[in-house]
């Protein structure tokens, strides 16, 4: 088999795209939370077609390392949401922490005790309790939960705050409160409709990309990104094509109409859009 011979100039004739970035749960990762081969297949073809791939997570990176690491191939990864940025070797090349006192402020808000808080640390992750379905998101735990009091703790420092509960109206009661409380304090988001997220003002995903995208001398007109989740809405909406996942909550999908919705991740359609419309055909 003989395969085009492939530069970005080459690229240009047919697209401008140069760059994929792409969240994981509900869009790159099928039911399972996994990586599924035909997608591996895809990636690895970008690859060697010279495109720039970007992996952006809410996830933590001990937590996302390893399930992106099986694609086999060079990638920036950014994860918590924009707070850590991992170079193509995987060294850190950028962090955010949220200080201990504005950790402390935000979990002053009246918390229903249902509900289960996480504080994202560098090595482990704090919760005030055991939650099944968060474990479930780590086939092979990498990145360990630490059960706490948070009444009795002295450090808050983390990267990021986690809320999650099964009814969403809770915590959307409790954001309303926190944002209340702490107007232009913090960035937030919901990655899930049962996830809600708290970090630095600073942080999001989109300004993430956007520093990566300065070092390889590249701009968001060059990128195509795919999400499923209101913590990628920046990202999205900034991309020359951004494309939104078809188990993206409607609301999401109601709000970006003027994006694209593909299909769903169980199908493995972020893969096959990239095979459809972005990779060059290979010929024999």
């Amino acid at each position: 088999m003989k395969r085009i011979k492939t530069s970005f100039l080459l690229m240009g004739l047919q697209h401008n795209i140069k760059v994929v970035v792409t969240d994981l749960d509900g869009t790159l990762l099928n039911e399972h939370h996994q990586i599924a081969p035909y997608t591996k297949s895809v990636f690895q073809e970008l690859h060697r077609q010279n495109f720039l791939i970007v992996i952006a997570t809410g996830r933590h990176h001990l937590d996302a390392l390893p399930i992106v690491s099986k694609l086999e191939l060079p990638f920036y990864l950014v994860t918590s949401n924009g707070a850590r940025i991992h170079d193509l070797n995987q060294e850190l090349l950028f962090s955010v922490n949220m200080p201990s006192e504005s950790v402390q402020s935000l979990l002053s808000a009246a918390v229903d005790p249902e509900i289960t808080t996480v504080l994202f640390r560098e090595k482990v992750w704090l919760t005030n309790k055991h939650n099944d379905q968060l474990n479930a998101f780590q086939p092979e735990v990498h990145y360990h939960p630490e059960l706490v009091d948070f009444a009795t703790l002295e450090d808050f420092t983390a990267i990021k705050v986690f809320f999650t509960h099964h009814k969403h109206s809770k915590l959307l009661e409790l954001r309303e409160q926190i944002l209340e409380q702490h107007e232009g304090r913090f960035s937030h988001a919901f990655s899930l409709p049962y996830c809600l997220e708290f970090m630095e003002k600073s942080v999001d995903k989109k300004t993430a990309i956007d520093k990566i995208l300065e070092l390889e001398n590249l701009k968001f007109e060059n990128v195509i990104a795919f999400g499923d989740g209101y913590n990628d809405e920046q990202m999205l909406c900034a991309a020359a094509q951004g494309k939104i996942m078809g188990n993206a909550p409607e609301s999401l999908q109601t709000k970006l109409a003027h994006l694209e919705v593909i299909g769903d991740n169980v199908q493995e359609s972020v893969a096959k859009h990239l095979k459809e419309h972005v990779l060059l055909p290979v010929t024999n």
